[in-house]
């Protein structure tokens, strides 16, 4: 069994990639493994100020959702970040996240599988491209952590397309086999 943390980054509850998010997150389970969905948009995020304090002490000093947070990381098996594409790059709700997880690199972390579900209106797959350099950007300051899978949901401008198509079984499958 592994621990799963799956997180969603739309402001839109219940849009494409949070649909996507939800089946690779079934599929997880189904496989037995623990998993805890966040959805960022519930945390009250503020932005991160760069003042480093995090490098020196195990939280944030900002009072919001994050704090809570940051030990269920490190303890994870399994990282999966799901967003909306805009303008051919992860939303700033998930690059928000993403730097507020700036506390874990001094950690000793057992997260080594990263997954990205990346939704867009697009109906090029190099749309996401931009989203996939961000993630791996991030991955790549932890040693030892690799990009596991990525599934592009192109084709999906109305805040329900996803449903009725190939991409939430392809998530579903994704995550049961993590």
């Amino acid at each position: 069994m592994k621990k799963v943390i799956v997180v969603t980054s739309s402001p839109r509850k219940n849009g494409n990639s949070e649909t996507l998010a939800n089946s690779f997150a079934e599929g997880a389970k189904a496989a037995g493994n623990e998993v805890l969905q966040v959805a960022v948009r519930d945390l009250g995020l503020q932005f991160c100020t760069g003042c480093m304090f995090c490098q020196s002490h195990d939280r944030c000093v900002l009072g919001d959702g994050m704090n809570a947070l940051y030990s269920k990381f490190e303890n994870a098996d399994v990282l999966v970040f799901a967003t909306p594409v805009y303008y051919y790059a992860v939303s700033g709700q998930l690059k928000t996240f993403l730097d507020r997880l700036n506390p874990l690199y001094p950690r000793k972390n057992k997260f080594k599988e990263v997954y990205l579900i990346a939704t867009a209106a697009e109906d090029e797959k190099s749309a996401m491209d931009g989203s996939v350099t961000d993630i791996q950007g991030w991955i790549d300051c932890f040693e030892g952590v690799s990009l596991k899978g990525v599934l592009r949901g192109t084709g999906l401008s109305e805040k329900t397309d996803a449903v009725g198509t190939s991409f939430p079984a392809e998530a579903y499958e994704m995550g049961k086999n993590v």
